[in-house]
């Protein structure tokens, strides 16, 4: 192996640590702001931002209890395949003007197969626990699952369906690709709102990722007392949570590269290093907007679902938005 060989690797897996620690801290960083605007929205205080980053500390240094009938090994192991795919997906997404760290060696089919590996995590350790609730809570989160994944699907293959026909050859799948050439600039105005359609679906489709109102029936902590995450506690309620933030991370981010993916400097004329700073800022802020409407505001805005009402949501009204959507992009191009 040469010098330049090694030189590259070791380049790769200070990225690789720099780009987890960062997508933690910007993570809980994130999810501090989201509960803050929760309350204001609510006519309340609030934790303070800094609060998910007390927590998480807080947790890592009390007991990691193991129930009696769990099986320990999947038990302890399922936060941290939850965590591990998780910060995964953040080495192949760009952030802004950044690229993703492993933009050559991944595409948006990979992202949506990690995507599904935290509530594979969550169903598994459920049921290694050996408490009902947390079963009841396992078997919520499946059905959660298998409802929201055609919506997703549905979305990430008719954009990919219409980059293609727009730009044959071109590797559809590939973040790059949507980044340098935004949907909106394809399509004419039947797909316009064909790609609203779509970008609404991916919105819905978030708050079912993260587990967060109006789809939390697995965790249901009036119901359940905590669903699949009962028996948790310590150092893998931590790895859990830490999870959620990155999810929020990743998700805000997908729909952003997906749908948003303009960067501020050529509309302020700068250039350099001065207008790398100005667009990774610039990405910050999209961020944050994403994550409101995506997050705060509709956990906010409605209250929890059944289990029933949420997979029906996903199943039927959600993926029949996106079939529409399918056929508006159809129609426009045919015409």
């Amino acid at each position: 192996m040469s010098v330049s060989s090694i030189f590259i690797f070791i380049l790769k897996i200070l990225g690789t640590l720099l780009i987890a620690v960062l997508g933690v801290i910007i993570g809980l960083f994130y999810k501090g702001i989201d509960r803050k605007l929760a309350a204001l929205l609510q006519s309340r205080v609030g934790p303070p931002i800094r609060q998910p980053f007390l927590d998480f500390f807080k947790l890592m240094i009390k007991e990691n209890i193991v129930p009696k009938n769990a099986v320990p090994w999947i038990f302890n192991g399922a936060p941290v395949l939850a965590l591990v795919s998780t910060i995964t997906i953040l080495f192949y997404l760009p952030f802004g003007p950044i690229p993703a760290l492993f933009a050559n060696s991944g595409d948006l089919i990979l992202i949506v197969y990690l995507l599904a590996m935290p509530a594979v995590a969550l169903v598994t350790g459920g049921f290694s626990s050996g408490s009902s609730y947390a079963s009841i809570g396992a078997q919520r989160e499946m059905v959660l699952l298998m409802s929201y994944e055609l919506p997703l699907v549905t979305t990430v293959i008719v954009l990919g369906w219409r980059l293609n026909l727009a730009f044959p050859g071109l590797k559809v799948f590939s973040l790059a690709s949507f980044s340098t050439n935004p949907i909106w600039g394809i399509v004419g105005p039947l797909g316009f709102l064909g790609a609203i359609l779509l970008l609404f679906t991916l919105v819905i489709v978030t708050p079912a990722e993260l587990s967060v109102v109006p789809f939390d029936t697995p965790e249901a902590e009036t119901e359940l007392a905590g669903g699949v995450l009962v028996e948790y506690s310590g150092r893998n309620l931590a790895l859990f949570e830490l999870t959620n933030a990155v999810k929020m991370v990743v998700m805000g981010t997908l729909t952003i590269v997906l749908f948003f993916p303009y960067n501020i400097s050529p509309l302020l004329s700068l250039s350099g290093f001065p207008a790398y700073i100005m667009d990774i800022l610039f990405f910050f802020v999209k961020l944050f907007v994403v994550l409101f409407f995506e997050v705060t505001f509709i956990r906010v805005a409605l209250a929890r679902l059944k289990i029933d009402q949420a997979s029906s949501a996903y199943l039927i009204f959600l993926s029949v938005i996106g079939l529409i959507g399918l056929l508006f992009m159809a129609v426009d191009y045919l015409i």
